[in-house]
């Protein structure tokens, strides 16, 4: 849980002043239906959408000649140990007071399993079951797309690797390729060393980008809405009761608002970061800890970051999505490229974080990113459908699929894109014209158009 200098200032007045009206947010039945709400926001863990059997056929003389994806690092450790330190010092206080419940008592043990799991791996790294994530997802691009992969073999064209540079994007690509390998051993000459690129992969740090820096740290919207968020007397309420199952109700009524809430949160953080560990720290289960009703409004709090800082963010400001226009510009511009026969690439594949995945789903309006949210009728779960499970879980991927005519009039090519989300046959934005109604086929040059870029 990160908080900005300008939220901890906002939020610090807040609780000065007692609980915020409500008026104006998410009701106290705000949350979505439990298949449409995912316990663990941003990290949970990978799973394919999409159903192979379903996926609509090219049109007749068309065939795969390129594919291109960009893919969010796959489940990882922890970026820190900071929320296990302050769990376990609450729980240490506490235990010298005698003032644990039962289940409070065993709280402690898990956290320090947790925190061993994620420093014997190294904070912040690819996991066992985020490698598995890539190495699977390879796998079934390569049963999707058997023609295109025989083409690559056959004509020894390259597949390009294109990382952030951080070590668990690196490794996400490690595991990547080593799944098209295992597929098709033939690849493995073809397939090109890791490259970095941060300006493209890693935008939001670079310097042609301060100013979303400074939206994130001084922008008084932004610190506002979510400061409101933290004091709501919702939040409060769960964090409450969290802690009253875990201390004795004296410890509980001696801690002041804020100090529970923050606990809350930590718990949470660790309770959404540990099935991406259930390799490394197989014996740790924390949904004992928080009941769905908390669990479900203390997630809801991190997609209200996630939301704000990432993603559609305010109605009428591209602050937070902007800069994704270099990454969307590649992708045009890869395809284009093959399509004009200045490269002869067979794949490109792009491996990131959900500081990119989240903006670019916002420029390109893909489902779930289409809103943005007015300041005064702040983000809910009824009043808008950006869920981060669905936006950008671990391995979070977009593909594109490049198909290319074969005309015997000796015309000039055709080429169709065909776009994938986490798997899923996904239609590019409203203004974007398909070849036929229906279809899940673009032109080319049609994307060039209604993108806006290239």
């Amino acid at each position: 849980m990160k908080r900005t200098p300008a939220l901890s200032a906002a939020l610090a007045l807040t609780l000065a002043v007692g609980a915020l009206s409500t008026a104006g947010t998410a009701s106290a039945h705000d949350h979505p239906a439990p298949d449409r709400h995912g316990r663990y926001g941003t990290k949970t863990p990978y799973q394919p959408q999409g159903d192979p059997a379903g996926y609509q056929q090219p049109p007749q003389g068309f065939r795969p000649v390129f594919t291109e994806n960009v893919a969010r690092h796959g489940s990882r450790a922890m970026t820190g140990s900071d929320d296990g330190d302050a769990v376990l010092a609450v729980l240490g206080r506490a235990e010298e007071q005698d003032a644990l419940t039962d289940l409070g008592a065993e709280l402690a043990p898990q956290v320090r399993s947790l925190l061993t799991a994620a420093a014997t791996l190294g904070y912040g790294n690819l996991s066992a079951r985020g490698a598995q994530e890539h190495r699977q997802t390879a796998l079934r691009l390569e049963q999707r797309l058997p023609s295109l992969f025989r083409t690559i073999v056959a004509d020894r064209e390259p597949v390009v690797v294109e990382t952030s540079g951080v070590p668990r994007a690196v490794a996400s690509a490690d595991a990547f390729t080593a799944g098209l390998t295992a597929g098709q051993p033939d690849l493995a000459g073809l397939i090109k060393a890791p490259v970095t690129d941060k300006d493209l992969l890693y935008f939001h740090k670079q310097p042609q980008n301060a100013d979303y820096r400074a939206y994130l740290a001084d922008d008084p919207d932004l610190a506002a809405v979510l400061a409101r968020n933290e004091a709501d007397p919702r939040t409060a309420e769960a964090a409450r009761h969290t802690l009253t199952r875990l201390f004795r109700a004296d410890f509980v009524a001696a801690l002041p608002v804020d100090e529970q809430v923050t606990f809350a949160r930590s718990l949470y953080e660790l309770y959404s970061a540990a099935p991406d560990l259930s390799v490394e720290a197989p014996e740790v289960d924390l949904s004992r800890y928080l009941t769905g009703h908390d669990a479900r409004r203390l997630g809801y709090l991190d997609d209200a970051e996630e939301f704000y800082q990432k993603g559609p963010a305010f109605s009428g400001r591209t602050i937070t999505y902007k800069m994704a226009g270099v990454l969307l510009d590649d992708l045009l511009a890869q395809a284009r490229s093959r399509a004009d026969g200045s490269n002869h690439n067979g794949a490109v594949l792009r491996f990131t974080h959900a500081e990119e995945i989240e903006p670019l789903a916002a420029l390109m309006g893909l489902p779930g990113s289409t809103e943005g949210a007015d300041p005064a009728q702040p983000y809910s779960y009824r009043n808008n459908p950006w869920r981060g499970a669905e936006v950008a879980p671990m391995a979070a991927n977009i593909q594109w699929d490049l198909y290319e005519s074969a005309p015997s009039d000796g015309s000039p090519a055709e080429h169709l894109v065909r776009m994938l989300y986490n798997e899923q046959e996904t239609d590019f934005k409203p203004a974007c014209r398909p070849v036929a109604a229906g279809s899940h086929f673009y032109r080319l040059d049609e994307l060039r158009r209604c993108l806006g870029h290239g």
